[in-house]
């Protein structure tokens, strides 16, 4: 046995082979992870325009984290405030179906029905349609499988893979396959596996009870992935952070990198797909991957096009742009918009945190 010094703590560890193995449990080590704190100008950011990004977040007021190479170069706000990320809680949900898919649990491919027999129902009308059976997993997941917009028990509006229709109804659908399939609590299976390895505590994420749906599946609690985490920024960040190393944290793989490839990217069978709603969502069908939305088509031109970014009511903001090393945390109050297109809001703040990154830096 030997001591070694951990931040402001001295472990035991021991000799194992050539493996040192932690003393203190996996939850305890992970939760004495912090940022460290250092100034834009050492990870080679121009401070003038993450200040400008900042100014404008704060016209929401609220609260928010900057992170470059691993490190916080810019913060304001509460860190350990809890904010409502309303959609946000989509692209943080879909993780459980990366573990899923490492489990073998479930597969995209699957037919949502071998996991969930009454899905789409009530309402029983949906069943007329002879629909509910061609819905799978990835059409849940990539807003295709064609429910209505509440988070409850809507109609189907088309045939699933025919149309890109944002909707709560799909991704709740989806957080009950997902429950079914491990009978388990999706909140249990999140803190034990992703949340509480990213030390991540209760008093930094909580799921709200249902607003839509009954507050049990077969006698296990379900939870709806449209909506209802209410999180603060630091546990975002490392939410950002986990899906940034593609899945991995402190050196273990938490979700697969094939997940978290797929989550930021969009299906090819998905891009070009007209919009339920057109009007209100632009082009999104082709930058939107599973449950993340995503730049791929380059929509935001002062943005790379790996960024991608979970995106809740408020502008709650979970940003990931894996070629400059960034991650963002945002929440708030909503920015104000015009008639512009629907990326328009974000470009006053995402826009400015790209541009601050030296040239040098990325190249």
């Amino acid at each position: 046995m030997q001591t070694v010094a951990y931040g402001c703590h001295v472990l035991l560890v021991a000799h194992v082979g050539l493996t040192l193995v932690c003393a203190m449990s996996k939850a305890t080590c992970a939760s004495q992870f912090e940022w460290e704190k250092t100034t834009p100008a050492s990870q080679g950011m121009d401070e003038t325009k993450l200040d400008q990004a900042r100014e404008y977040a704060l016209t929401g007021e609220g609260s928010g984290y900057i992170i470059r190479h691993g490190k916080l170069v810019m913060s304001w706000g509460d860190a350990k405030k809890l904010y409502d990320l309303k959609s946000t809680t989509k692209s943080i949900g879909v993780t459980a179906l990366g573990l899923a898919m490492m489990d073998g649990k479930v597969a995209l491919t699957d037919k949502a029905t071998k996991h969930h027999p009454t899905l789409a129902s009530p309402p029983e009308s949906n069943a007329e349609t002879g629909w509910p059976g061609k819905i799978t997993i990835l059409h849940l997941a990539t807003q295709t499988a064609g429910f209505e917009k509440p988070g409850g028990y809507g109609k189907l509006l088309f045939e699933p893979g025919t149309k890109w229709h944002y909707s709560d109804a799909g991704p709740n659908w989806l957080a009950e396959c997902i429950t079914l399939a491990y009978k388990q609590d999706v909140d249990r299976l999140m803190f034990d596996r992703v949340f509480s390895p990213l030390g991540i505590t209760r008093n930094d994420l909580t799921w709200r009870k249902n607003a839509y749906r009954p507050a049990e599946i077969d006698g296990i609690p379900r939870r709806e992935f449209g909506s209802g985490i209410s999180a603060n920024v630091n546990a975002m960040a490392r939410i950002g952070y986990l899906y940034l190393h593609g899945g991995s944290w402190n050196g273990k793989q938490i979700i697969p990198k094939s997940f978290v490839d797929r989550a930021c990217t969009t299906a090819p069978d998905v891009v070009g797909l007209p919009e339920w709603d057109a009007k209100q969502y632009d082009n999104a069908s082709d930058h939107y991957g599973l449950l993340w939305w995503n730049n791929a088509d380059g929509t935001l031109a002062g943005v790379p096009k790996d960024a991608y970014w979970s995106w809740g009511l408020y502008d709650s903001l979970i940003v990931v742009i894996p070629s400059l090393d960034v991650v963002v945390a945002r929440a708030g109050e909503s920015w104000k918009r015009d008639d512009g297109g629907h990326y328009d809001v974000l470009k006053p703040f995402l826009e400015p945190i790209c541009a601050s990154v030296r040239k040098s830096e990325n190249e």
